[in-house]
């Protein structure tokens, strides 16, 4: 019987972290090897999670001993530290942290030199599906003669800090990938004049608890298709999250997707 793989979760007293470490607990083939964060430090963090005392102390930093993997739902200004860690220590690393200054991103991807790494936006299998449905879509339409005005509607809970959110813009480089748009334009006020040919609108709502919903807009003359993807918990980021995690340990350094995760 091969023994569970051991799951540091780091980031672990967050909204996202607690929800990882409840699911890493019920999952057989995963186990909490460790728990990471200053604001929790001391506590178990099955308690933490309200999945009651499993016999993990959070702690304020990772152990001396590697896990198989590290899931980060975290900030941005601990991704980059610990991504350097993980590098160091050939520690396969999920991590889904956004809003991260340039520098900060810098630092992250060169951890793919030394070891694991999948840094993913979103984990959502339907939104990576959504991403793939959209990739298709723009190439379909992209030749069109009288064109195709493409926005990016995105809703997330009142707590979010960064805006638009990491998946947002993920599907803007995907449809400027495709069309060869190169202008990101944020909102509109005042009187910015007539719509360029080579933008893509972003457009970012703060509302409730919502836990993330993204409409992608595709305008054409007469007729419009919205292509809308809604995350109803954070389990299904949660679940993409262990998915990926259980495909990364064990892989040779390098950057990895969730397109290899799910085999898209």
């Amino acid at each position: 019987m091969t023994s569970p793989l051991k799951i540091a979760v780091y980031g672990a007293a967050g909204r996202m972290g607690q929800r990882i470490t409840a699911l890493v607990h019920a999952d057989p083939d995963l186990t909490v090897f460790a728990a990471v964060d200053a604001f929790a430090a001391g506590k178990d963090a099955g308690e933490v999670a309200g999945i009651g005392h499993i016999g993990v102390p959070v702690t304020a930093q990772m152990p001396d001993e590697n896990p198989d993997a590290v899931i980060d739902f975290s900030v941005p200004d601990a991704l980059a530290p610990l991504a350097q860690l993980c590098a160091e220590r050939k520690i396969p690393l999920v991590a889904a942290t956004t809003g991260l200054e340039d520098e900060q991103k810098e630092q992250v991807l060169k951890a793919a030199e030394s070891t694991a790494l999948l840094w993913a936006p979103n984990m959502s299998v339907a939104v990576n599906l959504t991403m793939k449905l959209v990739r298709e879509g723009v190439r379909a339409v992209k030749d069109l003669p009288d064109g195709v005005d493409m926005e990016v509607i995105e809703r997330h809970h009142r707590f979010k800090e960064d805006a638009p959110s990491g998946t947002a813009l993920r599907f803007g480089e995907i449809i400027a990938g495709e069309m060869g748009l190169t202008e990101h334009v944020h909102g509109r006020s005042g009187r910015p004049g007539q719509r360029p040919r080579n933008e893509i609108g972003y457009h970012a709502l703060r509302t409730g608890d919502n836990v993330g919903e993204h409409t992608i807009v595709f305008g054409m003359m007469g007729e419009t298709i919205d292509v809308t993807v809604k995350g109803h918990s954070r389990d299904s980021y949660a679940y993409g999250a262990l998915a990926a995690a259980k495909f990364l340990a064990g892989k040779p350094a390098g950057s990895y997707t969730m397109d290899d995760v799910l085999g898209f």
